[in-house]
């Protein structure tokens, strides 16, 4: 399957990104510059971390104003597999394709470690690989990635079995509600998580936790 990698001006995890996507996908990626209006005709699109725009007035709210994000909207629409990972989240929520905000760390500190994931559905093209409720390991860097929406939208995106991710109760590093690392749109074709799947893909990073994703996005499962 084919990928692109939106690049914004602040992005910096677009390199280890395009590296996960080539070693699992098998083919090179695409970049595409956020000033950019159309989009390849490709099969996965990412949104990757970093912070866009120095993180001005809120994460990934101007961003989320780039010209590219409307092309993006549409690709989603029509079905396309979108990633967003860490500030691609907060872009996806600021844009409305995915619901709820990403709120400042509960404790006020900018988080970098690992953390333990559970697999709250393994019903979707981002999380077949993996078993429902498997505990994964999986890398965090952010200082926004406290996941909030209100109890009408949380209650519906739980009935609608769209928490991919939960932190486990242990290791929540920012105080997202519900401990919820990430969730997915409507259809199902958009994942946003605040956690860097891209970072665990191989031995040298620690192990391989985070490959499944990419597997079952890029539909290379073994």
């Amino acid at each position: 399957m084919k990928s692109a990698v939106i690049v914004f001006p602040g992005s910096n995890r677009e390199r280890d990104m395009l590296y996960a996507l080539e070693q699992i996908g098998g083919q090179k990626p695409l970049t595409v510059w956020h000033q950019e209006t159309t989009l390849p005709d490709v099969d996965l699109i990412v949104l990757p971390g970093g912070f866009s725009y120095g993180d001005y007035l809120r994460t990934g709210a101007i961003a989320g104003l780039s010209p590219i994000m409307k092309a993006v909207k549409e690709q989603a629409d029509k079905g396309v597999r979108v990633l967003g990972v860490c500030n691609g989240f907060q872009i996806l929520t600021e844009t409305g394709i995915l619901p709820g905000a990403l709120l400042r760390n509960a404790h006020l500190k900018f988080v970098c470690k690992e953390v333990e994931l559970e697999v709250a559905t393994n019903k979707s093209v981002f999380t077949s690989a993996y078993s429902e409720n498997q505990v994964i390991r999986c890398p965090v860097a952010h200082h926004d990635g406290n996941y909030f929406a209100d109890e009408d939208t949380l209650n519906r995106l739980e009935a609608e079995d769209r928490v991919a991710f939960r932190y486990s109760q242990a290791t929540n590093p920012n105080g997202s509600i519900r401990n919820i690392a990430g969730i997915m749109n409507e259809q199902k074709n958009v994942l946003g998580m605040m956690p860097h799947p891209e970072n665990l893909i191989e031995a040298a990073q620690g192990g391989t936790d985070g490959r499944g994703i990419f597997e079952s996005a890029l539909e290379t499962i073994a």
